[in-house]
């Protein structure tokens, strides 16, 4: 068998997906997500003018080789653009191989460790109280992990807690990002507040999350830990930059808060520290933006050493092939955490039908052969790339923050 072409489709149901296809010489496909929010088409450039050209007429079940070749071969490695590029490939060349045994991919990984893999969705608000309705709403539905965010009083609404500035979703395209405003000294009080609330609205037996979004020093995370522990929370998600590891060795010293980490991580080598020292329990390192399949089931066979469970980050700019990659591995692996589901817009589960299925706080992969999820392409067809951006962050005198 050997790899005959490869496709990049670029599509926006709702929003920007890039999506790829690997078609083997014998018939099968594989579907892969390399999708990078806000910087899609620097890594369709890598793709058709660097990758591509170097994978025709290569074997497609020689996956660890060609991972090595595409991480190694260009010299210039890591990076958001690299390592989505070559984890769309990687989920691609899985697919085939799934497909070629004839077998779900969790079959392949060493079978099932569970049957239905555990999800959080988000709520948030304008107010508490907002928030804490809307938990109810969720936890009604059967969700049994729900992340909180609240708005800042007398800030305009960030990220995840009013109308979205999100503009790769829900078609709120402009030509530059949303400049959202931030106050850490605002935020610091007003969080216990919203979980305090939550925990009198909803009791203990619910899992709440909250995601800080790196917008902190270690000594103010450390703190913030501290006021939230009579809440138990399952996490507190990014609480500070990451380029700093050191930086989580004074939140351990000051918390006994559980830490979530790794969306933005793009190789096992930007978590070794941090997992090595067990400064995190939760690592969220997801298949499109870390390496693939081949990548994420490598970071989470070195966390399970040191107490470290899976996370994958899941909200609706990772695509539903990736989502699909990441339930297979979910399924399989020993220390497995939590599952990150955001769902998606209708638009998206027509142009990409899928075997995973969600039953109140719970996905289960289903059991087509491969990862489950295809691409229509006549669907596609009609949604052409548009131009958007995630947000950007400023203090309120001005000053660029983390988003």
């Amino acid at each position: 068998m050997k790899i005959k072409d490869i496709k990049v489709i670029v599509a926006s149901p709702g929003r920007n997906f890039v999506t790829v296809k690997i078609i083997t010489d014998e018939g099968l496909y594989g579907i892969g997500d390399a999708t990078v929010n806000g910087r899609e088409k620097a890594v369709v450039s890598y793709l058709v003018d660097h990758v591509i050209p170097c994978l025709i007429g290569r074997d497609p079940m020689q996956i660890e080789d060609i991972w090595q070749y595409l991480y190694k071969g260009a010299y210039w490695r890591r990076g958001p653009i690299t390592m989505a590029a070559i984890s769309g490939i990687d989920i691609a060349l899985w697919d085939i191989k799934a497909k070629a045994a004839n077998m779900p991919l969790y079959q392949l990984l060493g079978g099932s460790s569970r049957e239905r893999i555990m999800i959080y969705q988000h709520v948030g608000g304008l107010d508490i109280n907002e928030v804490v309705e809307g938990v109810v709403r969720l936890k009604e539905r059967g969700l049994v992990a729900i992340r909180a965010q609240v708005s800042i009083p007398g800030l305009p609404p960030i990220y995840g807690t009013g109308p979205s500035t999100d503009q790769s979703a829900g078609g709120m395209i402009q030509a530059r990002p949303v400049e959202e405003v931030w106050s850490t000294h605002k935020y610091m009080p007003l969080v216990p507040k919203l979980f305090e609330k939550l925990r009198d609205t909803v009791g203990w037996d619910l899992h709440l999350l909250h995601d800080v979004h790196h917008r902190l020093t270690p000594i103010e995370a450390a703190r913030l830990g501290k006021d939230l522990e009579p809440f138990r929370l399952f996490w507190l998600e990014d609480p500070v930059p990451a380029e700093l590891q050191e930086g989580f060795r004074l939140i351990r010293q000051h918390t006994t808060q559980p830490i979530a980490l790794g969306e933005i991580f793009n190789t096992i080598w930007d978590c070794q520290q941090l997992i090595a020292e067990q400064l995190i329990d939760y690592i969220r390192v997801t298949s499109v933006h870390a390496g693939g399949v081949t990548g994420i089931k490598r970071i989470f066979d070195f966390a399970s050493i040191y107490h470290v469970r899976s996370a994958c980050h899941g909200p609706m700019d990772v695509s539903p092939v990736a989502m699909g990659a990441n339930l297979h591995v979910d399924r399989a692996i020993p220390n497995f955490g939590i599952q990150e589901y955001s769902g998606y817009l209708e638009e998206t589960h027509a142009m990409f039908p899928h075997a995973f299925a969600q039953s109140g706080g719970y996905l289960t992969t289903g059991e087509a052969i491969g990862h489950g999820v295809d691409i229509d392409e006549k669907i596609a067809a009609k949604y052409p790339y548009e131009a958007a951006y995630l947000p950007v962050a400023r203090a309120e005198d001005g000053t660029m923050w983390s988003w």
